[in-house]
């Protein structure tokens, strides 16, 4: 593979103009295809095969108008029992009205018909139902449903419109490009160079633009969720400009020892493309297998996010080494710019000496000197930040979680205030039959079974279709949507009215979808974790020629997701430091949170141990002590890798500026993810360990040699190759 990509490179430098002119025309039209051809975002998440998503495709085919979105309009009087008088039934009833005749609607329901009035007769509730479901409900209908009570708010009155169907896309405004600027100081200070750093950064750039354009140009006939394009954009930037980051970096120091231009990047991408190509690998496999869970939704999300890795990949394999070329001698501080060249001359000068003062090479001496004082101190500290992570608790979001000020939560806690909890994550029960007999019969020994039920407030008058045939019942818990006696409350009615004969009853409501979705995620966890470990060590083993190197690379990336679960559910559901992140409402993590970060930091974790530990295998091979071979990983790749580790941080950090607090902890769990894996498992736990194993660390059985096939990462073929060739400098 290291001769193919080194051939590829010289292509890229001698036809650059050829290469940029395909990737902007790819760029410009992927662009244009995305601009005309460009769906809509899903915002809800459907789990075919649970019972509350089987409800709600029952109600579709069954009951049309109770199956779209629905909403809750907080009516809240300036004093109590003001919302009875005559003057507080008008008010309450224009509201009604208005939103009864909104585009969209299909009805809004009178509260003081289904005594949705609180005791104090202060507040009141109107449920609005709508013909489409939330993420089908327009901009502009959405946009008039947020107005309805405009003038009765204006005398003292609240009126507080909310519901899932305010459910929308999270918006990627200008914080998180902090981090991108972060990205590029952080360029800047590793190249000294603008030149090598613009270009870099541009290279990513159009890699994340032809990426993202190619995914909304297929939301056309792909239902994406409204967090895909967000995940994609994080992981499109931060591996983008990692791997270029990576390319140019080898490039330069083949230029500084001698080489031209053509040859130096060759070199750079037969070897560091080659690290690039798998690491780039290892992450589209893990996101890809996000498939084997069976999950409609996070198999989208992680489609989407390795499309982007793959174009990174191709980018940086490709448009890297044509930019290059138009670079020159620039890509070099100005001060080294001559350096590799003979003096009066425009030929290579010899090969400069290597300095091994740098601190990579002190850090890596310093390590396995202290090798077991580090490894127990790392274990230690990584296993205390890992203890909250046993109190983890997932589920989907609801409007409390949603930041303060915005119509959804200003109508949950008016909710809340007036109602209890309880009324914000009502449930939805559906009785069906093949004849209205069935289910008239049903109706009501399914409604005191469920008001039986332990943690149930009340249960509401049943709602019937044309057919009679169907009837749909709300039921008001005592606790909110994710509180874990909810959850408990679910299982409770679904056992009890189980047993129903001559008719079908199924639970569902949003609260209901969002625990049976996380409880199906929950389920595929370990069997994700066991695959994506698996997978490390087979691959590992195939580039490592080692047993010992795979399974210490798997137990580290163990270390890493462990801690950033610590940590992670320490801020975000415990409340620790909330305010530093813009956190005002902690509670359970996102469903898909776990199971998606162990696929995004497994690649990424392979991305450091390859980058570091090829080139103490390199060493090794080729001579040296194993204990020098891991200094020498370390002092060539401690830079480069700081530098890009840097980067992923500061491009996953600027996420956490966004308001959305599900976007905010995906990007603080992989920026947590990436420096503890970066700096405390590779670049320290790693060559304590390597130092530890000495020797022993390369061991193969030789049957186990000869099966494997050789994926020449280092580019030892590569070598041989040009060892056969005529000097090209």
């Amino acid at each position: 593979m290291a001769t193919l990509l080194y051939r590829l490179g010289r292509a890229s430098l001698r036809r650059r103009r050829l290469v940029v002119a395909v990737w902007l025309v790819v760029l410009v039209g992927l662009g244009f295809a995305a601009a005309t051809l460009r769906g809509p975002t899903a915002s809800n998440f459907t789990m075919p095969g649970t019972e509350s998503q089987q409800a709600i495709d029952l109600l579709a085919e069954r009951f049309p108008a109770a199956s779209g979105a629905t909403g809750t309009i907080a009516v809240k009087a300036p004093s109590d029992g003001q919302l009875v008088t005559p003057e507080g039934q008008t008010v309450v009833r224009g509201v009604v009205q208005e939103a009864a005749t909104l585009p969209g609607v299909v009805g809004a329901v009178d509260p003081f018909q289904v005594q949705a009035i609180s005791p104090n007769g202060r507040y009141a509730l109107v449920q609005v139902q709508f013909a489409s479901r939330a993420d089908e409900v327009t901009d502009d209908q959405r946009e008039a449903y947020e107005k309805v009570g405009a003038a009765a708010a204006a005398p003292g009155w609240q009126v507080a419109p909310g519901g899932e169907v305010l459910n929308s896309e999270p918006e990627v405004g200008s914080t998180e490009a902090l981090g991108v600027a972060v990205a590029a100081i952080v360029l800047i200070v590793t190249f000294g160079s603008l030149v090598a750093a613009g270009m870099t950064m541009l290279n990513a750039l159009i890699g994340v633009g032809v990426g993202m354009a190619g995914l909304f140009a297929l939301s056309g006939v792909v239902e994406l969720t409204s967090t895909a394009p967000i995940l994609a954009l994080m992981l499109g930037l931060a591996v983008g400009i990692d791997y270029s980051l990576f390319i140019t970096s080898r490039h330069r120091q083949n230029l500084l020892d001698g080489l031209s231009p053509e040859e130096a990047v060759g070199r750079a991408v037969g070897t560091a493309g080659s690290a690039v190509v798998f690491a780039g690998a290892t992450v589209v496999i893990a996101l890809a297998g996000l498939a084997v869970v069976d999950i409609p939704f996070l198999t989208v999300m992680g489609l989407a996010a390795a499309g982007t890795v793959t174009v990174a990949v191709l980018v940086a394999i490709t448009l890297a080494p044509a930019l290059l070329g138009f670079a020159g001698r620039k890509v070099l501080p100005r001060k080294l710019r001559r350096a590799g060249t003979a003096p009066g001359t425009d030929q290579a000068a010899p090969a400069r000496v290597e300095d091994r003062s740098g601190f990579g090479f002190r850090w890596a001496h310093w390590v396995t000197k202290l090798r077991l004082p580090v490894i127990l101190v790392g274990l230690l500290g990584l296993g205390l930040l890992a203890l909250p992570a046993q109190d983890m608790r997932l589920a989907l979001p609801d409007a409390g979680a949603a930041p303060g000020g915005t119509p959804a939560r200003v109508s949950s806690d008016l909710i809340r205030e007036g109602f209890g909890p309880g009324f914000t994550g009502r449930l939805a029960v559906v009785v069906t039959s093949d004849s209205p007999q069935a289910t008239s019969a049903a109706v009501p020994q399914v409604t005191a079974l469920i008001q039986r039920t332990e943690g149930v407030l009340a249960v509401a008058p049943p709602q019937v279709d044309p057919s009679g045939r169907t009837a749909l019942l709300g039921v008001i818990p005592k606790t909110g949507p994710t509180d874990p006696a909810t959850e408990t409350l679910v299982h409770d009615i679904r056992d009890h009215v189980g047993g129903i004969a001559n008719a079908e009853v199924l639970l569902t409501g949003v609260t209901a979808i969002g625990i049976d979705v996380s409880e199906k995620l929950s389920d595929a966890l370990p069997v994700y974790l066991l695959l994506v470990v698996g997978l490390s060590i087979l691959l590992l083993m195939l580039v490592f020629r080692s047993v010992l190197v795979p399974v210490k690379a798997a137990l580290g990336f163990l270390l890493t997701v462990a801690a950033t679960f610590g940590i992670t559910v320490a801020v975000f559901q415990q409340g620790h430091l909330a305010d530093l992140v813009g956190l005002d409402t902690p509670g359970p993590l996102i469903s898909f949170l776990p199971i998606l970060l162990i696929g995004i930091l497994f690649g990424l974790a392979m991305d450091y141990e390859v980058f570091l530990v090829s080139r103490m295998r390199e060493d090794f091979v080729h001579g040296d002590t194993a204990r020098q071979a891991t200094i020498n990983g370390m002092g060539h790749g401690a830079r480069v890798v700081t530098a890009a580790a840097l980067i992923m941080i500061s491009v996953f950090g600027g996420f956490v500026f966004l308001d959305d607090p599900v976007i905010k902890s995906m990007g603080f769990a992989l920026a947590i993810g990436v420096a503890i894996d970066a700096f405390v498992v590779r670049m320290t736990i790693v060559p304590a360990v390597m130092s530890l194993l000495n020797t022993k660390a390369w061991w193969l059985p030789r049957w186990l040699d000869k099966v494997l096939p050789n994926v020449d990462i280092e580019g030892e073929g590569l070598r041989a190759h040009l060892d056969r060739q005529p000097a090209n400098v």
